[in-house]
Protein backbone atom coordinates (compact mmCIF):
# COMPACT_ATOMS: atom_id res chain seq x y z
CA UNK A 1 0.00 0.00 0.00
CA UNK A 2 1.88 3.24 -1.02
CA UNK A 3 2.37 6.17 0.44
CA UNK A 4 1.59 9.09 -1.78
CA UNK A 5 4.30 11.86 -3.22
CA UNK A 6 3.87 15.45 -3.21
CA UNK A 7 3.11 17.27 -6.54
CA UNK A 8 1.36 20.52 -7.48
CA UNK A 9 -1.83 21.13 -5.45
CA UNK A 10 -2.60 24.35 -5.07
CA UNK A 11 -5.63 24.82 -6.93
CA UNK A 12 -7.20 21.55 -5.24
CA UNK A 13 -6.34 23.18 -2.16
CA UNK A 14 -7.90 26.89 -3.40
CA UNK A 15 -10.97 24.34 -4.28
CA UNK A 16 -11.49 23.02 -0.76
CA UNK A 17 -11.13 25.94 0.85
CA UNK A 18 -13.94 28.05 -1.01
CA UNK A 19 -15.85 24.85 -0.28
CA UNK A 20 -15.48 24.93 3.36
CA UNK A 21 -16.22 28.74 3.35
CA UNK A 22 -19.74 28.24 1.87
CA UNK A 23 -20.70 25.12 2.97
CA UNK A 24 -23.87 24.42 4.90
CA UNK A 25 -24.73 21.54 6.72
CA UNK A 26 -27.81 19.95 7.21
CA UNK A 27 -27.72 17.69 10.31
CA UNK A 28 -29.69 16.99 13.37
CA UNK A 29 -28.85 18.10 16.27
CA UNK A 30 -27.50 21.64 14.76
CA UNK A 31 -24.02 22.51 15.27
CA UNK A 32 -25.56 25.74 17.69
CA UNK A 33 -25.96 23.08 20.06
CA UNK A 34 -23.34 22.21 22.58
CA UNK A 35 -21.33 18.84 22.21
CA UNK A 36 -23.13 17.52 25.66
CA UNK A 37 -26.53 17.48 23.86
CA UNK A 38 -25.32 16.70 20.53
CA UNK A 39 -23.94 13.62 22.14
CA UNK A 40 -27.73 13.34 24.02
CA UNK A 41 -29.51 13.62 20.68
CA UNK A 42 -27.50 10.67 19.16
CA UNK A 43 -28.23 8.56 21.86
CA UNK A 44 -31.88 9.09 21.47
CA UNK A 45 -31.72 8.77 17.24
CA UNK A 46 -29.95 5.59 18.26
CA UNK A 47 -32.80 4.38 19.75
CA UNK A 48 -35.41 5.48 17.58
CA UNK A 49 -34.19 4.25 14.41
CA UNK A 50 -32.92 0.80 15.23
CA UNK A 51 -33.44 -1.77 12.94
CA UNK A 52 -32.85 -5.36 12.43
CA UNK A 53 -30.72 -7.31 9.48
CA UNK A 54 -33.34 -9.97 8.46
CA UNK A 55 -36.38 -8.32 9.85
CA UNK A 56 -36.34 -4.62 8.69
CA UNK A 57 -33.87 -4.72 5.93
CA UNK A 58 -33.40 -8.47 3.77
CA UNK A 59 -37.08 -9.50 4.64
CA UNK A 60 -36.50 -12.91 2.96
CA UNK A 61 -35.77 -11.11 -0.28
CA UNK A 62 -32.77 -11.18 -2.93
CA UNK A 63 -31.12 -9.23 -5.02
CA UNK A 64 -32.39 -8.62 -8.54
CA UNK A 65 -30.11 -9.24 -10.73
CA UNK A 66 -31.48 -7.32 -13.70
CA UNK A 67 -31.45 -4.07 -12.25
CA UNK A 68 -27.89 -2.16 -11.40
CA UNK A 69 -26.49 -1.95 -7.79
CA UNK A 70 -24.63 1.05 -8.19
CA UNK A 71 -25.96 4.68 -9.88
CA UNK A 72 -23.72 5.77 -12.65
CA UNK A 73 -23.21 8.71 -11.09
CA UNK A 74 -20.93 6.70 -8.58
CA UNK A 75 -19.53 3.58 -10.71
CA UNK A 76 -18.62 5.98 -13.93
CA UNK A 77 -19.80 2.82 -15.87
CA UNK A 78 -21.91 5.69 -18.49
CA UNK A 79 -18.49 6.69 -19.72
CA UNK A 80 -17.93 3.02 -21.31
CA UNK A 81 -19.71 3.66 -24.44
CA UNK A 82 -19.15 0.40 -26.58
CA UNK A 83 -20.65 -1.71 -23.63
CA UNK A 84 -23.74 -2.86 -24.24
CA UNK A 85 -26.64 -2.07 -21.66
CA UNK A 86 -26.01 -5.59 -19.84
CA UNK A 87 -22.34 -5.05 -19.64
CA UNK A 88 -22.89 -1.85 -17.99
CA UNK A 89 -25.37 -3.26 -15.80
CA UNK A 90 -23.08 -6.49 -14.61
CA UNK A 91 -20.34 -3.67 -14.14
CA UNK A 92 -22.25 -1.91 -11.78
CA UNK A 93 -23.07 -5.10 -9.88
CA UNK A 94 -19.31 -5.98 -9.80
CA UNK A 95 -18.76 -2.35 -8.28
CA UNK A 96 -21.46 -2.77 -5.61
CA UNK A 97 -20.15 -5.99 -4.30
CA UNK A 98 -17.17 -4.16 -3.70
CA UNK A 99 -18.45 -1.42 -2.41
CA UNK A 100 -19.98 -3.58 0.32
CA UNK A 101 -17.03 -5.32 0.85
CA UNK A 102 -14.97 -1.91 1.30
CA UNK A 103 -17.88 -1.11 3.75
CA UNK A 104 -17.45 -4.55 5.44
CA UNK A 105 -13.31 -3.57 5.40
CA UNK A 106 -13.76 0.05 6.89
CA UNK A 107 -15.83 -1.01 10.05
CA UNK A 108 -13.32 -3.14 11.00
CA UNK A 109 -10.99 -0.43 12.35
CA UNK A 110 -14.23 2.35 12.70
CA UNK A 111 -15.72 -0.24 15.18
CA UNK A 112 -12.08 -0.72 17.00
CA UNK A 113 -11.27 2.78 17.37
CA UNK A 114 -14.36 4.45 18.71
CA UNK A 115 -14.60 1.83 21.32
CA UNK A 116 -11.25 2.62 22.29
CA UNK A 117 -12.09 6.63 21.99
CA UNK A 118 -15.13 5.62 24.34
CA UNK A 119 -12.70 4.92 27.12
CA UNK A 120 -11.89 8.51 27.34
CA UNK A 121 -15.30 8.87 28.61
CA UNK A 122 -15.91 6.43 31.39
CA UNK A 123 -15.74 9.14 34.79
CA UNK A 124 -17.11 11.57 32.39
CA UNK A 125 -20.27 12.20 30.48
CA UNK A 126 -22.46 9.17 30.43
CA UNK A 127 -24.76 9.91 27.35
CA UNK A 128 -21.36 10.49 25.23
CA UNK A 129 -19.86 6.75 26.07
CA UNK A 130 -23.40 5.31 25.60
CA UNK A 131 -23.29 7.09 21.81
CA UNK A 132 -20.11 5.80 21.20
CA UNK A 133 -20.71 2.57 22.79
CA UNK A 134 -23.94 2.27 20.29
CA UNK A 135 -21.90 3.41 17.17
CA UNK A 136 -19.78 0.43 18.30
CA UNK A 137 -22.30 -1.53 18.01
CA UNK A 138 -24.03 -0.76 14.99
CA UNK A 139 -20.68 -0.90 13.15
CA UNK A 140 -20.78 -4.37 14.46
CA UNK A 141 -24.02 -4.77 12.63
CA UNK A 142 -22.85 -3.11 9.31
CA UNK A 143 -19.65 -5.76 9.24
CA UNK A 144 -22.52 -8.78 9.56
CA UNK A 145 -24.56 -6.93 6.82
CA UNK A 146 -22.01 -6.69 4.68
CA UNK A 147 -20.99 -10.55 5.48
CA UNK A 148 -24.58 -11.25 4.09
CA UNK A 149 -24.26 -9.25 1.43
CA UNK A 150 -21.04 -10.67 0.23
CA UNK A 151 -22.61 -14.11 0.49
CA UNK A 152 -26.19 -13.51 -1.58
CA UNK A 153 -23.72 -11.75 -4.66
CA UNK A 154 -21.50 -14.48 -4.56
CA UNK A 155 -24.80 -16.51 -4.68
CA UNK A 156 -25.89 -15.08 -7.83
CA UNK A 157 -23.01 -14.26 -9.99
CA UNK A 158 -20.47 -15.80 -11.93
CA UNK A 159 -17.12 -17.75 -10.16
CA UNK A 160 -14.31 -15.95 -10.28
CA UNK A 161 -14.47 -12.88 -8.11
CA UNK A 162 -12.21 -11.51 -5.48
CA UNK A 163 -12.00 -9.34 -2.66
CA UNK A 164 -8.51 -8.75 -1.87
CA UNK A 165 -7.33 -6.87 0.91
CA UNK A 166 -7.52 -8.74 4.16
CA UNK A 167 -9.49 -6.78 6.88
CA UNK A 168 -8.07 -7.53 9.99
CA UNK A 169 -4.30 -7.07 8.23
CA UNK A 170 -6.09 -3.52 6.87
CA UNK A 171 -7.43 -2.51 10.18
CA UNK A 172 -4.38 -2.91 12.25
CA UNK A 173 -2.19 -1.32 10.11
CA UNK A 174 -5.03 1.88 10.58
CA UNK A 175 -5.13 1.82 14.11
CA UNK A 176 -1.34 2.09 14.13
CA UNK A 177 -1.72 5.46 13.35
CA UNK A 178 -2.42 8.69 15.63
CA UNK A 179 -5.33 9.02 16.79
CA UNK A 180 -5.86 12.75 14.78
CA UNK A 181 -5.47 10.87 11.44
CA UNK A 182 -7.36 7.97 12.40
CA UNK A 183 -10.76 10.22 12.90
CA UNK A 184 -10.14 12.29 10.39
CA UNK A 185 -9.62 9.42 7.79
CA UNK A 186 -13.04 7.80 9.16
CA UNK A 187 -15.11 11.09 9.47
CA UNK A 188 -14.08 11.64 5.91
CA UNK A 189 -15.53 8.02 5.20
CA UNK A 190 -18.86 8.41 7.00
CA UNK A 191 -19.65 12.38 5.37
CA UNK A 192 -19.14 10.39 2.00
CA UNK A 193 -21.50 7.47 2.68
CA UNK A 194 -24.34 9.92 3.46
CA UNK A 195 -23.57 11.93 0.25
CA UNK A 196 -23.72 8.78 -1.93
CA UNK A 197 -26.97 7.71 -0.43
CA UNK A 198 -28.57 11.04 -0.49
CA UNK A 199 -27.01 12.25 -3.78
CA UNK A 200 -26.95 9.26 -5.76
CA UNK A 201 -28.33 5.73 -4.27
CA UNK A 202 -31.70 7.00 -2.95
CA UNK A 203 -33.07 8.37 -5.64
CA UNK A 204 -32.57 6.20 -8.54
CA UNK A 205 -35.40 4.16 -9.63
CA UNK A 206 -33.12 1.65 -11.76
CA UNK A 207 -31.34 0.17 -8.71
CA UNK A 208 -32.33 -3.13 -7.19
CA UNK A 209 -34.63 -2.35 -4.58
CA UNK A 210 -33.46 -4.64 -1.68
CA UNK A 211 -29.25 -3.01 -2.49
CA UNK A 212 -31.08 0.46 -2.40
CA UNK A 213 -33.03 -0.63 1.42
CA UNK A 214 -29.29 -2.18 2.70
CA UNK A 215 -27.64 1.35 2.17
CA UNK A 216 -30.82 3.06 2.84
CA UNK A 217 -31.07 1.81 6.75
CA UNK A 218 -26.77 1.59 6.36
CA UNK A 219 -27.49 5.55 6.39
CA UNK A 220 -29.76 6.34 8.51
CA UNK A 221 -27.67 4.95 11.30
CA UNK A 222 -24.37 6.50 9.73
CA UNK A 223 -25.91 10.12 9.78
CA UNK A 224 -25.40 9.59 13.93
CA UNK A 225 -21.97 8.37 13.48
CA UNK A 226 -21.02 11.05 11.42
CA UNK A 227 -22.22 13.53 13.94
CA UNK A 228 -20.16 11.77 16.60
CA UNK A 229 -16.57 11.61 14.37
CA UNK A 230 -16.74 15.39 14.44
CA UNK A 231 -17.44 15.80 17.72
CA UNK A 232 -14.83 13.41 18.58
CA UNK A 233 -12.06 14.48 16.00
CA UNK A 234 -12.50 17.95 17.54
CA UNK A 235 -12.28 16.44 21.62
CA UNK A 236 -9.00 14.85 20.86
CA UNK A 237 -7.27 17.79 18.55
CA UNK A 238 -8.18 20.46 21.30
CA UNK A 239 -5.87 18.08 23.71
CA UNK A 240 -2.87 17.81 21.02
CA UNK A 241 0.26 19.90 21.13
CA UNK A 242 0.58 21.37 17.41
CA UNK A 243 3.52 18.96 16.91
CA UNK A 244 1.09 15.87 17.65
CA UNK A 245 -1.46 17.88 15.04
CA UNK A 246 1.04 18.07 12.04
CA UNK A 247 2.06 14.39 12.90
CA UNK A 248 -1.73 13.49 12.67
CA UNK A 249 -1.82 15.00 9.26
CA UNK A 250 1.16 12.91 8.14
CA UNK A 251 -1.02 10.24 9.08
CA UNK A 252 -3.88 11.08 6.93
CA UNK A 253 -1.99 11.63 4.07
CA UNK A 254 -0.23 8.60 4.58
CA UNK A 255 -3.93 6.62 5.59
CA UNK A 256 -5.32 8.16 2.25
CA UNK A 257 -2.36 6.81 0.23
CA UNK A 258 -2.81 3.14 1.84
CA UNK A 259 -6.09 3.32 0.80
CA UNK A 260 -5.59 4.28 -2.96
CA UNK A 261 -3.28 1.12 -2.94
CA UNK A 262 -6.24 -0.82 -1.98
CA UNK A 263 -8.01 0.92 -4.74
CA UNK A 264 -5.70 0.18 -7.64
CA UNK A 265 -5.58 -3.54 -6.13
CA UNK A 266 -9.23 -3.92 -6.17
CA UNK A 267 -9.41 -1.93 -9.52
CA UNK A 268 -7.23 -4.02 -11.82
CA UNK A 269 -9.23 -7.86 -10.35
CA UNK A 270 -12.57 -6.30 -10.68
CA UNK A 271 -11.97 -5.18 -14.36
CA UNK A 272 -9.94 -8.14 -14.68
CA UNK A 273 -13.10 -10.12 -13.68
CA UNK A 274 -15.21 -8.36 -15.88
CA UNK A 275 -13.27 -9.06 -19.09
CA UNK A 276 -13.50 -12.71 -17.68
CA UNK A 277 -17.18 -13.11 -17.39
CA UNK A 278 -18.54 -10.51 -20.52
CA UNK A 279 -18.74 -13.18 -22.30
CA UNK A 280 -17.60 -11.34 -25.65
CA UNK A 281 -13.98 -9.88 -26.35
CA UNK A 282 -12.53 -6.16 -26.44
CA UNK A 283 -9.93 -4.71 -28.05
CA UNK A 284 -6.43 -3.56 -26.16
CA UNK A 285 -7.97 0.12 -26.39
CA UNK A 286 -11.40 -0.96 -24.69
CA UNK A 287 -9.87 -3.42 -22.32
CA UNK A 288 -7.65 -0.32 -21.13
CA UNK A 289 -10.53 2.02 -20.68
CA UNK A 290 -12.70 -0.79 -18.83
CA UNK A 291 -9.31 -0.66 -16.00
CA UNK A 292 -8.96 2.93 -16.25
CA UNK A 293 -12.56 4.06 -15.54
CA UNK A 294 -13.04 0.99 -12.77
CA UNK A 295 -9.84 2.97 -11.17
CA UNK A 296 -11.56 6.72 -11.87
CA UNK A 297 -14.50 5.08 -10.00
CA UNK A 298 -12.72 3.72 -6.90
CA UNK A 299 -11.10 6.63 -6.20
CA UNK A 300 -14.16 9.17 -6.83
CA UNK A 301 -16.58 6.73 -4.87
CA UNK A 302 -14.03 6.05 -1.48
CA UNK A 303 -11.76 9.43 -1.90
CA UNK A 304 -12.62 12.64 -4.07
CA UNK A 305 -16.53 12.60 -2.64
CA UNK A 306 -15.29 12.44 0.79
CA UNK A 307 -12.24 15.31 0.73
CA UNK A 308 -14.28 17.10 -1.44
CA UNK A 309 -17.53 17.17 0.14
CA UNK A 310 -18.39 20.35 1.73
CA UNK A 311 -18.38 19.15 5.38
CA UNK A 312 -15.18 17.49 5.62
CA UNK A 313 -13.90 20.53 3.53
CA UNK A 314 -15.01 22.60 5.98
CA UNK A 315 -13.99 20.60 9.15
CA UNK A 316 -10.26 20.10 7.96
CA UNK A 317 -10.05 23.72 7.46
CA UNK A 318 -11.16 24.53 10.91
CA UNK A 319 -8.46 21.44 11.99
CA UNK A 320 -5.33 22.67 9.82
CA UNK A 321 -3.23 25.43 9.04
CA UNK A 322 -2.76 26.73 5.82
CA UNK A 323 0.53 24.91 5.18
CA UNK A 324 -1.07 21.90 6.44
CA UNK A 325 -3.56 21.92 3.83
CA UNK A 326 -1.13 22.93 0.82
CA UNK A 327 0.42 19.26 1.72
CA UNK A 328 -2.76 17.50 2.21
CA UNK A 329 -3.55 19.44 -1.27
CA UNK A 330 -0.19 18.50 -2.76
CA UNK A 331 -0.80 14.77 -1.76
CA UNK A 332 -4.09 14.31 -3.13
CA UNK A 333 -3.50 15.91 -6.53
CA UNK A 334 -2.42 12.88 -8.48
CA UNK A 335 -5.20 10.92 -6.95
CA UNK A 336 -7.54 12.99 -8.31
CA UNK A 337 -6.33 14.51 -11.53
Amino acid sequence: MPWLTASCGSRLVAAMYRTSTTASWVSLPTRRTTPAQRYASAVEASKRIRWDIDRDVIRGREFDFGRKFLPDGLSKVGELAFLTPAETRFLSQIQGRTYANVFGLVERFIAAEVLDVARDHQTGDQKALEALVRFTDEEIKHQELFRRIERMCAAGMPDGYAFLPEPNAVASAVLSKSRWGVLALICHIELFVLAHYRESIGDDAGLSELWKDVFLFHWKEESQHAILDELEWRRVHARLTDAERDQGVTDLIGLVGAVDGILQMQARADADYFLLRAGRPFSPDERASIHDVVLKAYRWQYIGSGVQGPRFAEVLASLTTPAQRDRIGEALSPILA
